[in-house]
């Protein structure tokens, strides 16, 4: 079944005027299409005959968590109403899109986060779970998050608040807890976790702060705030604060030094340079 929002809705989803985003993704497809046929159903059927871009996210997420249980057409549905009730998600949608662009060296195209990346759908799909979670539609709200999970291997609380511009790569095995908040303008590498440290209710999840870098395989628990612009390295396991523009490491992590770039998120540097030895603490 087709997980477009029904044509009399358009008009509230989509954009007025001119969309230079939407355009320049539209000639992308246009001409991959025309280097291979082969993959015409894709394009087509995901971009190319999509009124806007926020169709576009929609259709391709919807479709990607739809199940027996519950059609993709049920949770299309749900997002479109989730973006009339705030327009602010499609604004998040094309942050995150241009995110990964500007960070992944990968990523040559925008309409390959749209097409491709499971850590762009995972974000998205965590959008419409919040905005269920708002709504008090917890079941729902529980359900994305469950087919999140098996779909596209990353678990997301959905009372978890994400700001725009998320940069998440690969998706795979990133946790985040009930009460974690994500700040606009941080990338997220993959096996990361925003847990907490036992069983106690209440505010018990990490604080990240806008332009944090969070390398590979980090585990930041506890109700802890990461300052802003502050770099974590991969494997790294954060038990308390940091401060702003710190650069952190170890297990457990301790500040290593200061954070020379204003903008680690996306400068994406994940390599520990000019460090003295004795930053590092080894227990045998």
């Amino acid at each position: 079944m087709d997980s477009a929002p029904r044509p009399e809705d358009l008009s509230a989803l989509c954009a007025k005027g001119e969309d230079a985003m939407w355009a320049h993704m539209r000639a992308e497809a246009e001409e991959a299409l025309r280097l291979d046929p082969a993959l015409t159903p894709l394009f087509m059927g995901e971009l190319l005959s999509r009124h806007c871009f926020e169709e576009a996210v929609i259709h391709r997420v919807s479709g990607r968590l739809g199940a027996s249980a519950l059609d993709a057409a049920a949770i299309a549905d749900a997002f479109l109403e989730a973006l009339e009730s705030d327009p602010s998600i499609g604004e998040a949608f094309r942050a995150d899109a241009a995110a990964y662009v500007e960070r992944d060296p990968a990523c040559r195209r925008l309409i390959e986060p749209l097409l491709y990346y499971k850590g762009f759908h995972a974000i998205q799909a965590s959008r419409l779970a919040h905005a269920l979670w708002g709504a008090g539609k917890r079941d729902f709200a529980f359900y994305i998050q469950s087919r999140t999970s098996d779909a596209l291997a990353a678990d997301i609380h959905p009372a978890a608040r994400f700001g725009k511009g998320i940069f998440l790569d690969h998706a795979t095995g990133f946790v985040v807890g009930e009460t974690a908040v994500v700040e606009d303008d941080v990338s997220i590498l993959h096996s990361v976790t925003l847990g907490g440290t036992g069983k106690a209710a209440g505010d018990r999840h990490p604080k990240v702060r806008r332009g944090v870098m969070i390398g590979a395989g980090s585990k930041i628990l506890g109700n802890i705030e990461i300052g802003a612009c502050s770099r974590i390295a991969a494997g790294s396991v954060v038990l308390a604060a940091i401060p702003p523009n710190s650069i952190v490491a170890g297990v457990p992590a301790k500040v290593v030094g200061v954070e020379p770039s204003a903008q680690p998120a996306r400068d994406m540097d994940q390599i520990l340079r000019g460090l003295a030895y004795d930053s590092f603490d080894y227990v045998i």
